[in-house]
C-alpha cells in the first residue's frame, strides 16, 4: 500500500522559537517516524522572500531552522528534507498553475485582502505597498504541495483557505486538461487541511500567542543564563507566595504543561494550588526546558559550525525530491502544449475521440447469477479481477468509487479490499493507479 504524503513547509526569515518547537517542530517529528506515513519537509526560501528583503537574514534562518530541525532528531534519511529553491521543478510548475488560476480567487486571499484593508482604512491606495509576491502566494503554495501530490498539509486554522485554494486550483487544472492528463495517465491528488488540535499553542512573554509578529518570543536556542533570564521575564499577576494560583489561567503553567510529562504536570497542579511563588514556578519551568533542550542545543551547535554538512543534506535531499518531481511536472508540461514538435499532435490526439485507447470498466454477471466487474488496461490486459456481488448496484458503487479514487492509493485501498478478493491486486498495483488515473481524468474532461 502506498503512504499518506504528508508536506510541510518552513518559512526562512527567522530565528525558531519555543513555540515552533511546540507547536511544529517535535510534533512533525514524531509524525515522520509513523511507518504509513511519507514526509516531506522543506525550507521555504522563496516564501521568505515576500515579507523578507534582507538576503543575510534569509541565509542565516536557512541555516538555523535546518540545524534546528536536524538536531530535534529529524532524519534526513527516513523522509525528504529540502529547500524549496533547490526544486527548479517548484517555479516552473507555479507558472502552469497561474495560468489556470483565476484572479478572483487571488483577490479572495485573507493575507491581501487583510492589507487592502488595511490601506483603505489609512485612505490609501488599496493596493499601495503590496507585492505581486503577496499577491501570488497562494499559487507558489500551491505548487509545493501540487508537486509531490502531498495527501495531507498540517496546517493552523489561519492557512485553511490556502490549502482550499491549492485544491481549487489542482482541480482546475485537472479539468482543463483532462484529456491530456489520461493519456500520460496522471492528474494531481487534492491535499486536505490536517488541523492539529492536540498540539500546544505556547503564550509568549506578554500572555498573548508566542510569535514574531508580538516581539513576545523565546528564542529556541538561548544560552542556559539567557533562556532563564527571558523565562524570568514572563509576566505574571500580582499574587504573593502563599496564596493559591489558578494554573489553567497562567502562562508560567502552559508552558511548563508543553514540557513536563503528565507525573510532572499534576506535581505542578498541587503546586500552584499550594502557592508556589512565582519565582519558584518559573525556576522550575526554567530546569524543565533546560533539561529537555540542553542535549539537543549540543547537537545545535555543532550543525550550526557545519554549514558546508547542511548544504550537504538538503542537495542530497533535493535530489531525492526532483526523482519524484521531474517526471511529474514534465508529464504537466507536456499535457498543458509545452512539448517537443515531434511529440505528436495537438490535445485532441490523447482525447478518446481521436482513437486514442483508454482502459475500462466492465461489468457482468456470471453463470452463478452473481455480478462482476473488472478492469482492464488500454491494451486489454486484465488489471483488476472484483469479488462477487450479489447485486449489480454494489459491484457499480465500487467500480465508481475506485475511478474517483484516480491514482490515489490511499483513497484506494479500503475499497479495493472491499471490492476484491485478497490477491486481486498485488501483481498489477502500480498498473492499477495508472489505469484508474486516466479514467478519473476522462470523467473529468466529460464532466
Amino acid at each position: 500500500m502506498q503512504k499518506r504524503r504528508i508536506l510541510t513547509g518552513i518559512t526562512t526569515s527567522g530565528t525558531p522559537h519555543l513555540g515552533n518547537y511546540v507547536g511544529a517542530i517535535r510534533p512533525a517529528i514524531a509524525a515522520s517516524r509513523r511507518d504509513e506515513a511519507e514526509s516531506f519537509y522543506f525550507l521555504a526560501d522563496y516564501h521568505a522572500l515576500i515579507k523578507c528583503s534582507d538576503p543575510e537574514r534569509v541565509r542565516t534562518s536557512t541555516l538555523e531552522i535546518a540545524a534546528s530541525w536536524l538536531a530535534c532528531g529529524l532524519d534526513p534519511e527516513q523522509v525528504f528534507f529540502y529547500r524549496q529553491s533547490d526544486i527548479p521543478e517548484i517555479p516552473e510548475l507555479t507558472w502552469l498553475l497561474t495560468c489556470v488560476t483565476a484572479k478572483g480567487l487571488l483577490n479572495r486571499a485573507h493575507a491581501y485582502k487583510a492589507a487592502v484593508d488595511q490601506n483603505l482604512a489609512a485612505n490609501e491606495d488599496p493596493d499601495a505597498g503590496v507585492t505581486a509576491g503577496l499577491y501570488m502566494y497562494p499559487v507558489l503554495m500551491a505548487a509545493d504541495i501540487l508537486a509531490f501530490n502531498a495527501h495531507e498539509v498540517p496546517v493552523g486554522r489561519d492557512q485553511i483557505q490556502h490549502i482550499e485554494m491549492a485544491r481549487d486550483i489542482g482541480q482546475r487544472f485537472n479539468h482543463l486538461y483532462a484529456a491530456e492528463l489520461a493519456h500520460r495517465g496522471v492528474c494531481f491528488t487534492l491535499p486536505e487541511a490536517r488541523i492539529e488540535e492536540n498540539v500546544a499553542t505556547l503564550p509568549g512573554l506578554d500572555g498573548r500567542k508566542m510569535s514574531k509578529s508580538y516581539n513576545n518570543t523565546i528564542p529556541l536556542w538561548l544560552r542556559p543564563k539567557e533562556l532563564e533570564k527571558a523565562i524570568l521575564g514572563i509576566v505574571t499577576d500580582s499574587r504573593a507566595p502563599g496564596e493559591p494560583k489558578d494554573a489553567d489561567a497562567s502562562n508560567i503553567f502552559a508552558i511548563y504543561q508543553a514540557f513536563a510529562d503528565a507525573q510532572e504536570t499534576a506535581a505542578m497542579r498541587e503546586a500552584f494550588a499550594a502557592g508556589i511563588g512565582w519565582g519558584d514556578a518559573k525556576r522550575k519551568l526554567y530546569q524543565r526546558i533546560e533539561a529537555e533542550l540542553a542535549p539537543l542545543r549540543e547537537r545545535y551547535d555543532a550543525l550550526f559550525a557545519r554549514p558546508d554538512r547542511i548544504e550537504e543534506l538538503l542537495l542530497a535531499g533535493a535530489g531525492k525530491a526532483r526523482a519524484r518531481a521531474r517526471p511529474f511536472v514534465e508529464a504537466l508540461r507536456w499535457a498543458a502544449g509545452i512539448r517537443r514538435l515531434t511529440d505528436g499532435a495537438t490535445a485532441a490526439a490523447a482525447a478518446p475521440s481521436a482513437g486514442a485507447a483508454l482502459p475500462q470498466i466492465k461489468s457482468y454477471r456470471e453463470n452463478d447469477g452473481k455480478f462482476y466487474f473488472k478492469l482492464a488496461g488500454a491494451d486489454g490486459a486484465v488489471l483488476l479481477q472484483s469479488r462477487a456481488f450479489d447485486s449489480p448496484k454494489e459491484a457499480g458503487r465500487l467500480a465508481a468509487a475506485l475511478v474517483d479514487a484516480g491514482d490515489d492509493r490511499v483513497a484506494s485501498a479500503e475499497l479495493l479490499i472491499e471490492a476484491t478478493p485478497p490477491d486481486g491486486v498485488t501483481l498489477h498495483a502500480d498498473a492499477i493507479a495508472q489505469a484508474l488515473a486516466a479514467l478519473k481524468a476522462d470523467k473529468l474532461a466529460k464532466g
